[in-house]
């Protein structure tokens, strides 16, 4: 038998057991004789030297948010007004801009013949009046067929039909405002030929007027009707009115939700197509009033800011509420936070921190560009 397999066999069974068993002991020895002695020690946030900063105490409070959005001004109503009948325009036009009243005449349309008409079903009438009476008589005596009575009958009353259609006509020869409003367009002018459907005039009421937006399905729930609603137009005027209406249906092709709230316009200063920024209240918020130069970036790119908690910086999450002079409302901090204003950009998560509790953030007035130092945190 050869001893070299032997040999072998027993150094791997060896190893084997120092691996399997005696593995913690092994990599003991190991690190003592691989480490240098003059190994520096690993820096922590406890180790590590604190990163002077500047921290702002910040207290959440109640805001008012709301729902912004884009529109425009469109009129109350509108009615295209066409001619029902045939015939020529006798009245003078309405140019654009007249007010008008319900029941004012638009347009006017030359009668023709419609008055001869009129007196020639009226005389066919009286005939077949007549008829049929002594119709009646004759048959009340037997002298007369319930055929033949019952065709006098037919007669008067298309001879009545004959006379109602007539004066119809000729009622519609007057084209006539169906609301109080103004005129978008000249009406027709004078002496021209109207057809069954022409166009006569077009009356818009501008009192209230509509403002209309469209609401993203992200925002929908947070609209009501009868909201209150504050607009500014292009021009800088103000106005203020409530949601009267709100979609039930998204628009197919950007899936957002139309809304109208109307505005009271007695001089009608307010035109039809005029832009608007609308803003529709919704149940408030408590938040964060700080200048937007706190805000940061994580490493993926959050927006936040950077917070002082017990002597190392922590990065907090926010939401943008809105934005005024004083600075930005933020969202998603706790109730108090210590937010640092200065040297955010220069510390990350547990970077300990040499804070400097501050009265107002770099920038705010009265006061110089770095705040009043109050208070020092180690």
């Amino acid at each position: 038998m050869k001893i070299v397999p032997l040999i072998n066999a027993l150094l791997v069974t060896t190893a084997l057991y120092a691996l399997v068993f005696e593995r913690d002991r092994l990599m003991s020895f190991a690190g003592a004789q691989t480490a240098p002695e003059d190994a520096a020690p690993v820096r922590t946030a406890e180790t590590a030297k604190p990163v002077p900063v500047q921290v702002l105490r910040s207290t959440a409070r109640p805001v008012d948010q709301g729902v912004l959005l884009r529109g425009e001004t469109q009129a109350a109503r509108r009615v295209e007004l066409r001619a029902e009948t045939t015939g020529r325009v006798i009245s003078e036009p309405l140019r654009r801009g007249a007010e008008v009243a319900a029941g004012d005449t638009l347009c006017r349309l030359d009668p023709g013949t419609r008055p001869a008409q009129l007196t020639e079903a009226e005389a066919r009438l009286t005939e077949a009046e007549l008829n049929a009476t002594a119709s009646d008589r004759l048959q009340a005596g037997g002298y007369r067929s319930d055929t033949a009575a019952a065709g006098a009958k037919a007669a008067l009353q298309a001879a009545q039909a004959a006379v109602e259609a007539v004066r119809t006509d000729i009622a519609r020869l007057a084209i006539t405002a169906p609301f109080g409003g103004v005129l978008e367009e000249d009406s027709a002018e004078l002496g021209a030929l109207l057809g069954a459907g022409g166009l006569c005039a077009t009356v818009i009421a501008l009192d209230p007027i509509r403002l209309v937006g469209f609401v993203p399905e992200t925002e929908l729930a947070r609209v009501a009707p009868g909201a209150l609603v504050g607009a500014r137009l292009a021009t800088g005027q103000e106005v203020t009115g409530r949601v009267s209406y709100l979609s039930r249906s998204a628009d197919p092709a950007t899936r957002t939700f139309r809304v109208e709230a109307e505005i009271a316009n007695p001089d009608g200063h307010i035109r039809e197509g005029q832009s608007v920024e609308m803003l529709i209240a919704a149940e408030g918020a408590r938040a964060h009033l700080l200048p937007a130069s706190v805000l940061t970036l994580d490493d993926r790119g959050t927006l936040g800011v950077r917070l002082a908690v017990e002597g190392v910086a922590r990065f907090a999450p926010v939401r943008v509420l809105r934005d005024e002079p004083g600075g930005l409302w933020l969202a998603g901090l706790p109730e108090t936070a210590e937010v640092i204003v200065v040297g955010q950009d220069y510390v990350t998560d547990g970077s300990a921190l040499a804070a400097t509790l501050v009265d107002r953030a770099p920038g705010d007035a009265p006061g110089d560009a770095a705040g009043d130092a109050v208070e020092t945190k180690p």
